[in-house]
């Protein structure tokens, strides 16, 4: 097991489960990070605006596009900016420490706290629409689905609340394994069926209007003799076409499954502390190692690799047009050729970038771990 993955404390879970800093949290000094490659640029990548959402501290903030805004959170406060100029429509200060959002649709704004809080804001105003208390501190992204809000907690529970009012309409839960990574237990929606990803390797399907599992899956099992050795976490969300849902482990696989039955399609071993993205061709994959590998979606042959990125912490990518996109610890934007994987252009932000570039219609963003929000755009 790589060490440098391992945090020097764990966070304890009410449910008696741990989760690893490590990479996505404080950890060990890491190994030295490869030398940035030197290429001719075949795009050009200019910053189109930068905003404040707050300073993340330990947890995984991601930023939502919808309609004409761009919504964010940090440790204390929530924000919404304008998509095409980065201005501030509204900004909402917390008196909860967050730890997870931002989440948008049915006209609300949805943000989760560490101690189990979820704020529902008003999506033009910002003001407070209601509030719930939940079991535990809230992790990873909010989905909003008709009128379900679906929220997934540490302890292992996923619970779909009502959107007029954040009452509790179902729950689904099971129990985890010992160790976790945070950034585990991603979660997607489409037409009406939830796909969320656990500790311990498993890929589950859940009616979202009612919760019910419809069917399970292994991405990865646990192995080894202890129970670092037995981390097989599903990591980032889950990604989803017509046909299959796709999803990668760490220490486990990628694996693709047949959305309507669970029957599993394809998998090829792999390590991802980050997760995957997907578009009409292939399935990419950012590894623990940080290469990117692109695999043919219907087949999982692999086609090409991008290795130049040893030791950067790289984050999930972000599958957009002819391009894939991911970002590093250091704070640099890639563009790589969806064709070959080749650089096609680079930028640099303030901080560190934990989570998956994020498209927002014209172009991209991505959050630092320092708070800014910067979007970019090809000229």
């Amino acid at each position: 097991m790589r060490k440098h993955l391992i945090a020097v404390s764990l966070m304890l879970g009410l449910s008696g489960c741990s989760t690893v800093g490590g990479w996505f949290g404080m950890g060990p000094a890491k190994a030295k990070s490869s030398p940035l490659v030197e290429f001719t640029a075949s795009a050009r990548l200019s910053e189109a605006w930068k905003a404040d959402a707050g300073e993340s501290q330990a947890y995984l903030f991601s930023p939502q596009a919808d309609g004409d805004a761009v919504y964010a959170a940090g440790y204390d406060q929530v924000v919404s900016l304008g998509v095409s100029n980065g201005r501030t429509n509204w900004k909402v200060k917390s008196a909860a420490k967050l730890s997870a959002g931002a989440g948008v649709g049915q006209g609300l704004v949805l943000a989760g706290g560490s101690k189990g809080e979820l704020l529902a804001l008003d999506q033009a105003t910002g003001q407070q629409r209601w509030k719930a208390t939940l079991s535990s501190e809230v992790t990873g992204q909010i989905r909003v689905q008709a009128d379900t809000v679906i929220v997934r907690t540490g302890d292992g529970r996923v619970q779909g609340l009502a959107v007029a009012d954040g009452s509790r309409k179902w729950l689904y839960t099971r129990t985890l394994p010992v160790l976790s990574l945070r950034g585990s237990g991603g979660m997607v929606v489409r037409d009406e069926v939830l796909y969320a990803g656990f500790p311990g390797g498993k890929l589950v399907a859940l009616n979202a209007t009612n919760g019910a599992q419809l069917w399970e899956a292994t991405v990865a099992l646990p192995r080894g003799a202890t129970e670092l050795e037995r981390v097989a976490d599903v990591m980032g969300n889950p990604v989803v076409d017509e046909r299959q849902v796709c999803a990668v482990a760490y220490q486990g696989r990628v694996a693709c499954f047949d959305r309507a039955s669970g029957a599993p399609l394809w998998a090829r071993e792999t390590s991802s502390n980050s997760g995957l993205a997907m578009d009409d061709r292939n399935v990419y994959v950012s590894d623990d190692k940080d290469t990117v590998t692109a695999y043919d979606k219907s087949s999982g042959r692999a086609g090409w690799k991008q290795d130049k990125l040893a030791r950067r912490q790289i984050t999930a990518p972000l599958a957009l047009d002819a391009w894939v996109v991911v970002a590093d610890g250091e704070g640099y934007v890639h563009v790589l050729s969806a064709e070959d994987g080749s650089f096609i252009a680079r930028a640099k932000v303030d901080s560190r970038v934990r989570t998956a570039p994020v498209d927002i219609g014209p172009g991209f963003a991505v959050q630092t771990s320092k708070g800014s929000v910067t979007a970019f755009k090809f000229d």
